[in-house]
């Protein structure tokens, strides 16, 4: 009788312990974006991130990929195949503070934007950006640095909480009203290779961007 007593109560506890577990709040998992929508993930607790950390596409999105653009070799002052050729500023001189990759970078961008106009898109519309940088002449590594000032000059360039437009510097001047203001943070990676396709180029960029539910 007494086993069976014992028998019983193990039976019962390991049964009122398995109930508690069940009985658990079932974790919540991010919902998947809706056919028609952009489901942009942002790092939490920052008002002004650089990069979203993902971004989800509706299976009703169309998509465009643009090819890699490079900047356009404007500075026709400057020897054909060298990275001053790529500089498109008055005269081909570069402000104070700004290098060559900056320079270059702001001159890409802009031929993305061109691209994307083409497309009937603006860079509002980028969710997904891959940039290649290569090293300039006499550095061991690329312009991070320079290529993400430019970045700025485009790209999430608003408050998130306030919705107000975030100045940003050019090379080492005081911070301004960027180039394009634009509140899109797309999903990015940025890589240094060793060579671009093109003589001079310090950077090429491609971007993916949604044709938006209107």
């Amino acid at each position: 009788m007494r086993r069976k007593i014992v028998t019983g109560a193990v039976a019962l506890t390991m049964l009122v312990g398995f109930g508690g577990a069940a009985s658990a709040a079932p974790e919540r998992k991010p919902k998947p974006p809706k056919p028609t929508e952009v489901k942009v993930a942002l790092p939490e607790g920052q008002s002004n991130p650089s990069i979203a950390n993902g971004v989800g596409v509706g299976s009703l999105v169309t998509t465009y990929t643009s090819s890699g653009l490079g900047p356009a070799g404007t500075n026709t002052s400057a020897p054909a195949g060298t990275p001053e050729r790529y500089v498109d500023f008055p005269g081909g001189a570069l402000p104070p503070g700004v290098t060559l990759t900056e320079a270059q970078s702001i001159n890409a961008l802009r031929q993305i934007s061109a691209n994307l106009q083409a497309a009937g898109l603006t860079p509002r519309d980028v969710i997904s950006m891959r940039a290649y940088l290569s090293n300039p002449p006499g550095s061991d590594t690329a312009d991070f640095a320079g290529w993400n000032r430019a970045y700025r000059q485009f790209y999430a360039n608003t408050d998130l909480v306030t919705g107000k437009v975030v100045n940003v510097p050019l090379g080492t001047a005081a911070p301004a009203p960027p180039l394009y203001v634009n509140p899109a943070r797309p999903a990015r990676v940025t890589l240094e290779i060793e060579n671009l396709p093109v003589q001079g180029w310090l950077v090429e960029v491609e971007v993916v961007a949604a044709y938006r539910h209107r």
